[in-house]
């Protein structure tokens, strides 16, 4: 009997469940603390893509910086408030918003053609639409992009600008002429195609523009025409007044007293803002006094890059571990307990289980991570906090590989001969002795092979976590490549997946060979 007990799979499954149910349960238990917290200072959580200097990104040390986030630091400390900077899937932005993951998008976010969506700061920069070529290219003006392939990031200003409700007719006639009109999700692809020759042109804000060509060297070129102009604002839940007003109150004190120009100054877009650009400051007239030469960068050789991209990563890689090791851990004794209420003598019991795999194999990991995360909020109405981020991404996991291993555990024991069970049952096995003696030794020899290629299969499909905005490694990767202007930080991704995965096979071969015993005995 105390045998049985320590091979229970039933104690063993009500473990994961009730581990699972703890992870979720500090997921929403954390609003409560952070509500409590936020009674002695106030958080300010501000969205930003991660991917768009220099409004945001990811400098060479780790940390998110840009104009935007200096600005928002800068409000936070006048008035007491932290500031928590959250990264976020651009095609997520909304969701963020109105779940109250976020308080502002804050990100080079243009008003002109969503002014009913949010409720809106002052424009504080004067923003337009340009395009970049390559530098041979024999491109000149807008006109002489007819038959060419544009490249805009999806969502974007430049993509309203030629496709929007708000887009002018010539701008329309223009894109008609586009070989094709293209949308990548970074400006960082963007520029990949363009100096691969798969695209020609790319449009993207001039402030993105200027800091590309800046860090890409001469490659690339501007046009002198503007597809479009515009202006950014800060953009927050539509009718939260109460928290524009404060924003807006701490904006025009900075540009009264020139921090707003220093800042801009400090970014190179003195020349675009608009915020306080009629008001006389200190700062505006001590501009040439202030003004100091740049030290040059001292050019880093390939291995230095290397290690110092490397340490870069290293955080992301502890995240895509973590979220690999704890999906397994849930996930196979839930496809353990799938595999028997598929095989079930109750037919309600079976349907059940048949349904549950139908909706999550036949469905995108993506959308189902998307519905945990944020179905709590816009199904039944229960806040949630930034802390759920990553407890959402485990449920999420390990619901969706439960259902693909239990029909590999179910496929392996419906593969072993029927006679053996009676063989046991003749030989006076008890049904639990059978199972765990017999059919499981042989179900796991059996399963080994498809079950190793998908856990190898998981290792890569960590990179979409990034839909519920949680930072593994390939985000981090595509963060690090946007502030080095560098694909190299992709490839050093590409390494730890192929290094992680090929210890991953190693390992699965050698249990694979160990289990060939039962062969030996047969």
């Amino acid at each position: 009997m105390k045998r049985w007990k320590r091979h229970n799979p039933i104690t063993a499954l009500l473990i994961a469940a009730l581990i699972l149910g703890l992870l979720f349960s500090r997921g929403m238990t954390a609003r409560a603390e952070n509500d409590k917290e936020s009674e002695e200072t106030a958080t300010f959580t501000v969205g930003f893509d991660a991917e768009f200097p220099p409004y945001g990104y990811k400098n060479e040390d780790g940390e998110y910086v840009g104009f935007d986030l200096d600005l928002a630091e800068e409000v936070c400390k006048r008035r007491g408030w932290k500031l928590e900077k959250q990264p976020i899937d651009w095609d997520s932005k909304d969701m963020e918003l109105s779940s109250g993951m976020i308080d502002c998008i804050w990100n080079g976010f243009t008003i002109q053609g969503r002014e009913d969506e949010y409720t809106w700061s002052e424009a504080y920069v004067d923003n337009s639409q340009v395009v970049v070529v390559r530098a041979g290219s024999e491109v000149q003006k807008l006109s002489q992009l007819s038959g060419k392939i544009v490249i805009v990031q999806s969502d974007s200003s430049a993509l309203a600008a030629f496709t929007g409700e708000d887009a002018t007719q010539s701008n329309k006639d223009l894109a008609a002429t586009f070989e094709s009109l293209q949308q990548v999700a970074d400006y960082n692809s963007a520029f990949m195609n363009l100096e691969a020759g798969s695209a020609d042109a790319i449009c993207l804000d001039i402030g993105v523009a200027k800091h590309e060509l800046e860090n890409r060297g001469d490659g690339f070129r501007m046009l002198e025409d503007v597809v479009s102009t515009e202006q950014y604002g800060v953009g927050f839940m539509l009718g939260n007044t109460k928290l524009r007003d404060e924003v807006q109150e701490t904006l025009n004190e900075m540009a009264e007293d020139g921090t707003f120009l220093k800042i801009a100054e400090k970014w190179d877009l003195a020349d675009s803002v608009c915020l306080g650009k009629n008001r006389k400051t200190e700062a505006e007239g001590s501009k040439a006094e202030e003004a100091k030469p740049e030290t040059p960068k001292k050019e880093k050789s390939f291995w230095e890059r290397f290690l110092h991209i490397t340490d870069q990563l290293l955080v992301g890689m502890a995240a895509t571990l973590l979220i690999f090791i704890l999906t397994l851990i849930f996930s196979m004794p839930l496809g353990l307990l799938l595999t028997a209420i598929r095989m079930s003598r109750f037919k309600a019991l079976r349907m059940i289980a048949r349904i549950y795999i139908s909706i999550l194999r036949g469905t995108p990991l993506m959308l189902q991570l998307l519905v945990v995360f944020f179905g709590p909020h816009f199904i039944f109405g229960i806040d949630t906090s930034s802390g759920y981020r990553f407890v959402a991404v485990i449920i999420g996991f390990s619901l969706n590989y439960a259902a693909y291993f239990a029909e590999i555990f179910r496929a392996g024991i419906e593969g072993i001969p029927r006679g053996q069970r009676e063989a046991a049952d003749v030989m006076g096995y008890t049904r639990t002795q059978t199972y765990w003696r017999i059919i499981f030794p042989q179900m796991v020899k059996r399963v080994l092979p498809p079950v190793t290629n998908e856990i190898i299969t998981l290792v890569k499909d960590t990179s979409l976590a990034f839909a519920l905005a949680y930072t593994e490694m390939f985000t981090l990767a595509k963060q690090v490549t946007a502030a080095e202007s560098s694909i190299m930080p992709l490839f050093i991704a590409g390494l730890f997946y192929y290094i992680f995965n090929f210890i991953v096979a190693l390992i699965m071969e050698r249990i694979e060979k160990k289990m060939k015993y039962y062969d030996k005995r047969s």
